[in-house]
């Protein structure tokens, strides 16, 4: 039987560890707590970006968004009910695609920033949805 390398063991153990666990999920946080964060310190300016969207009444799709992002957020950082928080920040994030990034329906040069967007937030998700089987399996 051939003995695996240190480099090998190595890399298992900073793989199972809690620390690169809990850097993991501080860094796929940190999006949406600014983004939920910055919804409050700059409420007009949030305010904005519900009415630049046709999103009314303003301040309760404000208040809901900055709800919805820092909830996640928070439960992705205490690592409870990660499939709660991906969901939720999954679905916050098509809803962002089919109600702000409407790729399919601007014109260009619009049109392809509005994709590039909408292929950013799909990446998120993806990384939500592993954040959320890597939850499951430490269980």
């Amino acid at each position: 039987m051939r003995r695996r390398g240190a480099l090998a063991e190595g890399i298992d153990a900073a793989l199972e560890s809690r620390w690169l666990w809990l850097l993991a999920r501080l860094l796929l946080s940190v999006v949406f707590l600014s983004s939920g964060l910055a919804k409050l310190i700059d409420f007009s300016g949030g305010l904005a970006e519900m009415r630049a969207a046709g999103l009314q009444p303003d301040w309760l799709f404000n208040l809901a968004t900055a709800a919805v992002l820092l909830l996640g957020a928070v439960l992705l950082l205490l690592g409870r009910w990660i499939w709660i928080a991906a969901g939720m920040l999954s679905v916050f994030l098509l809803l962002t695609i089919a109600v702000v990034h409407r790729f399919w329906s601007l014109p260009e040069p619009q049109a392809l920033q509005a994709l590039f967007f909408a292929l950013e937030h799909a990446t998120v998700i993806g990384g939500l949805l592993a954040a959320a089987i890597a939850g499951h399996g430490r269980r």
